[in-house]
């Protein structure tokens, strides 16, 4: 019995923990750039300091990696790193220079970039052996990205951007005592550090690095909107507000649109190398809509569309990677294409972005974004033609021509 209430408690707490840790993200990611501005920041230095998370998340996922491997306490590790965005984001809001702010993130993100990696491979720790389904936790790690974004848009309205800080404390602070609050894990599953080993296998694969090539094309426009749209809605006289409001519908309607690729979209390349391009002409649509948005509220409508677009490119292309590369090498093709949707992409779409924000106009910038986007969904549908017409054959698993070779 006594058993029992320790797994029924250790999930409740899991599901406020994944709660609160998807709180702190949206914070950063909807208002930071807000507080940046009004620290005087141009657009280029917001980028450059946003897009500084992409480049350190590729040391420091492999790193948290071998640490939870060679402890195999994910709860404690996943505990310093915490802490550690604790300690330092309040280092971050506390700085008074731009080179003590840089300084600070980029220390601050080598804690909380991998946290998603580390906080969903504790969780799968935890339900491992039970009944309990992964989707459920990542529901409420939706759920606190949404409620927190539209309940914190308000709140920063009311009392100002500087309260930001004792939000993001005060979430990482919950999300602490959720954790604490677990039993202690009596077995873990581990994560192996960034899978390198298999992508030779993969270079050797035209097919599948057109698809990553034509996917960060399409992706550096949205790293561009998600760092810039909280300043574009302002400077069309949004409140923040609007911009929390943005967030929750899209976020919620996110969801829906996860479980109807889910219920609908067959697990065939050709079916869904059409449904890429399709997302990415939805892609371009939507930032062809944002160059020509002239009020607030028209942003926050556009950006609506984020839960079709991403939800589906992202759902789309984590299925085709499993289908265009071997089995024995899926976990080095996952790890490539989430390094290029959010590394190369992340340091480029910021960078660019801010550049062409700060020089250029917002305008420019968004149209830049529908070019690229362009391009990708021509380039994806060069492959579905090339795929139904045959002249393409994914490649087989080295365990399957080992056993033909046999015969």
């Amino acid at each position: 019995m006594r058993e029992n209430l320790n797994k029924q408690l250790s999930f409740t707490s899991l599901k406020w923990f994944n709660f609160f840790v998807y709180g702190t993200v949206v914070l950063f990611t909807s208002f930071f750039p807000l507080y940046l501005q009004e620290m005087g920041m141009n657009k280029l230095e917001i980028g450059s300091l946003m897009s500084v998370g992409a480049l350190v998340s590729i040391i420091a996922n492999p790193f948290w990696g071998i640490w939870s491997d060679r402890y195999q306490n994910i709860r404690r590790i996943v505990l310093v790193m915490l802490t550690g965005t604790l300690v330092l984001s309040q280092l971050v809001f506390q700085a008074n220079t731009y080179e003590m702010i840089y300084i600070s993130i980029l220390f601050f993100y080598f804690f909380q970039g991998p946290l998603f990696a580390q906080s969903n491979t504790m969780i799968l720790s935890y339900i491992d052996g039970t009944s309990q389904r992964f989707g459920s936790y990542r529901l409420w790690g939706s759920l606190g990205w949404a409620f927190t974004a539209i309940l914190a848009g308000p709140v920063i309205e009311w009392a100002g951007i500087s309260v930001l800080s004792y939000l993001f404390a005060a979430l990482l602070c919950a999300a602490m005592i959720a954790l604490i609050a677990m039993p202690k894990l009596d077995h873990s599953i581990g994560i192996a550090p960034l899978p390198f080993k298999g992508l030779r296998q993969i270079f050797y694969n035209p097919f599948f690095l057109c698809f990553i090539l034509f996917g960060i094309l399409v992706s550096i426009p949205n790293t561009m909107n998600n760092t810039f749209v909280s300043l574009y809605i302002t400077e069309l006289g949004g409140s923040k507000t609007m911009i929390g409001l943005a967030v929750f519908l899209s976020s919620i309607l996110e969801m829906v649109v996860l479980l109807l690729c889910n219920f609908i979209l067959k697990r065939k390349i050709s079916v869904l190398l059409a449904s890429l391009t399709f997302v990415s002409a939805l892609f371009f649509l939507r930032w062809w809509m944002m160059a020509d948005a002239t009020t607030p509220l028209q942003v926050a409508f556009i950006q609506v569309l984020h839960c079709i677009t991403f939800g589906g490119f992202f759902y789309v292309g984590t299925q085709l990677t499993m289908l265009l590369v071997p089995k024995a090498y899926r976990s080095s093709g996952q790890a490539l294409y989430t390094l290029t949707w959010s590394g190369i992409s992340g340091i480029l779409g910021g960078i660019l972005g801010g550049w062409m924000y700060q020089n250029l106009g917002v305008q420019t910038m968004y149209q830049s974004g529908a070019l690229l986007a362009l391009f990708g969904t021509i380039g994806f549908g060069l492959m579905w033609l090339f795929f139904i017409r045959g002249g393409y054959r994914p490649p087989a698993d080295p365990e399957d021509e080992a056993a033909e070779e046999q015969r």
